[in-house]
């Protein structure tokens, strides 16, 4: 992706292109230009290149992170809420909602492209990162006590079924929510503790209290050379329950999803046999 001129072969009699590749990153400041390098750049070569080969359609996927979210605690965000320059936006989010930008020219230059913005998904993956993470510390009762706040989960597989019903199906230039359950952290660990039959974290931690151990573990991390346990983004994000509203791709696209409490429990399942 950050290499343009190896784009152009990849794409030679391609018609349609899937571009899920990204950085996640929620370090901070200090991870800003690889995000940028691979989450806005790469994403404009992708475009550029998908222009270039004269693909049929590009569904790229974003994430939730891209959308605006408001102040108020009980709203529910869509795809028209409107982005809001704020200190709550991680720069993974502003990488996110850039590299839209950059589908959104292509769209301007006569590219067929649908967006998509996926929830904070869960799934098999490898061990110790993303999500995945976060359910390992619940199963190794590791985790010392739940975020105050909530967002919304998804299973993987949801999601990928949702990237081809918005191939198929979606209008071009328009982006689609692919969300499922919005659950507090507290749902969230519940539900994984209780897939992997082990007890849930008792102590839900204040705002407060979550920014001045992500102030910790990043004075930690930079004295020992490694990655923060947790960082003043994730704080700040974790403290606050954003709500998501997926109508219109259960509408559109005739999208669907599971309970989040059946993604657990094949979740747990799944570790288990790795560790057998």
């Amino acid at each position: 992706m950050t290499d343009p001129i190896s784009l152009a072969p990849a794409f030679a009699g391609v018609g349609r292109v899937y571009h899920a590749a990204a950085c996640v990153s929620f370090g901070g400041k200090r991870d800003r230009e690889q995000l940028r390098a691979v989450n806005v750049r790469g994403t404009a070569n992708v475009v550029n290149a998908a222009l270039e080969a004269d693909v049929r359609r590009l569904v790229h996927v974003s994430s939730i992170a891209a959308i605006g979210r408001p102040e108020s605690p009980q709203s529910v965000i869509d795809e028209t809420t409107p982005w809001v320059e704020s200190p709550v936006n991680s720069e993974y989010a502003c990488s996110k909602r850039r590299a839209e930008t950059e589908v959104q020219r292509g769209v301007a230059e006569g590219l067929d492209a649908v967006i998509v913005n996926p929830a904070l998904i869960f799934g098999r993956t490898l061990p110790g990162q993303n999500t995945r993470a976060i359910a390992e510390a619940v199963r190794d009762e590791r985790l010392p006590g739940v975020p105050s706040g909530g967002t919304n989960v998804v299973d993987v597989k949801d999601v990928a079924a949702g990237l081809r019903r918005a191939m198929q199906h979606g209008e071009t230039g328009e982006r689609y929510v692919l969300g499922g359950e919005n659950l507090s952290w507290r749902g969230i660990v519940d539900a994984l503790a209780a897939a992997f039959a082990v007890e849930p974290p008792r102590f839900e931690v204040p705002p407060r209290a979550a920014l001045g151990a992500a102030w910790l573990a990043e004075a930690a991390a930079r004295l020992t050379r490694t990655e923060p346990l947790l960082t003043r983004e994730t704080a700040r994000t974790g403290s606050r329950f954003y709500r998501y509203d997926n109508k219109k791709a259960r509408h559109d696209l005739g999208y669907t999803f599971r309970p989040f409490r059946e993604t657990a429990r094949r979740l747990a399942s799944n570790l288990r046999r790795e560790n057998r």
